[in-house]
């Protein structure tokens, strides 16, 4: 594939750059995604707030459904890690760990990692697959409405998690995940006022038991429904940096309005430029770039049937 040039390359397998492809190939574009296998989506037992599925679908089963659909448009999906991605005339060069090709454009729909609680893979599989641990309280609060909730976590992201999820259930307990819970005067009375029981850290040794998973902190060993980590995570905008695009003090991909960076021919969409561990979200801005860079090629030549 030294010498292939396509039309444009989409770093990232996950629902925005699955949706950035489908697009791409409906313009009659050619595209090739090059996905490591590793979308956060995947992680998603079961989501009941993606709009179209009442009945909910699971992460891989939405993922299947967006990989067929845009190989069914023509747009090629390669398991593998882009390791290196260069300007060059026309475009850019990029190397992955199985290939290497010239793309008119590039967009990077390389997402986020959530920072993780200490537990092994299994058991976070585990908790996962039966909704004992939780990442995100906008997706599904809901799910846990009365039930026993702890945070996990430190500081003002922490804080306001437990408060986000306080409007579901009145059994909220916020765990500092190590000794210092980072919280100030005003955010403890905060806390306070609103129910919240603190709980100062360490927390750890994370078991799953018949009905519920426990934790051991300051307080001995505590079993809740479900568990959610406020830790933060780790925003994949490497191969942006690596080019000088401009990111945010968070690390995220700067874009303007139609998901253009401030390099010409590179886009981004989804969390790498918005942390808002949305799929609706992520999509939609796929939409907006994908339309963009088409159209943005089109200018230096126009596409004719």
């Amino acid at each position: 594939m030294s010498d292939e040039r396509i039309d444009c390359l989409i770093v990232g397998g996950g629902p925005a750059g699955l949706t950035a492809a489908i697009y791409l190939a409906r313009f009659r574009l050619s595209v090739v995604v090059v996905d490591a296998g590793h979308s956060r989506a995947a992680l998603i037992a079961l989501t009941r707030n993606h709009a179209g599925f009442p009945e909910g679908i699971s992460g891989k089963a939405l993922l299947a459904r967006m990989r067929r659909q845009a190989e069914l448009h023509g747009a090629r999906i390669i398991l593998g890690r882009v390791e290196e991605l260069n300007v060059a005339p026309e475009g850019f060069v990029v190397r992955s760990s199985t290939s290497e090709l010239r793309a008119g454009a590039v967009l990077l729909a390389t997402g986020v990692t959530n920072l993780r609680p200490p537990m092994d893979e299994t058991l976070h599989m585990r908790a996962l697959e039966q909704g004992r641990l939780r990442y995100c309280p906008v997706c599904d609060g809901y799910e846990v409405t009365d039930q026993r909730v702890a945070v996990i976590g430190f500081g003002a992201r922490a804080a306001g998690e437990a408060e986000f999820l306080r409007a579901y259930t009145a059994s909220v307990t916020l765990i500092a995940l190590e000794a210092d819970d980072g919280l100030d005067d005003s955010q403890r009375r905060r806390l306070d006022e609103i129910g919240v029981r603190r709980i100062a850290g360490p927390a750890g040794d994370f078991a799953l038991e018949d009905d519920s998973i426990s934790l051991a902190c300051s307080k001995g060993r505590l079993r809740f429904d479900a568990i959610y980590p406020a830790l933060g995570s780790e925003v994949h905008s490497d191969l942006a940096h690596g080019l000088g695009a401009a990111v945010t003090q968070d690390g995220c991909i700067r874009v303007d309005a139609h998901q253009r960076t401030s390099i010409d021919g590179l886009y981004a969409a989804g969390d790498v430029v918005l942390g808002l561990d949305q799929i609706s979200h992520a999509m939609g801005e796929a939409g907006v770039a994908a339309t963009s860079l088409r159209n943005d090629l089109a200018k230096q030549a126009p596409f004719l049937r």
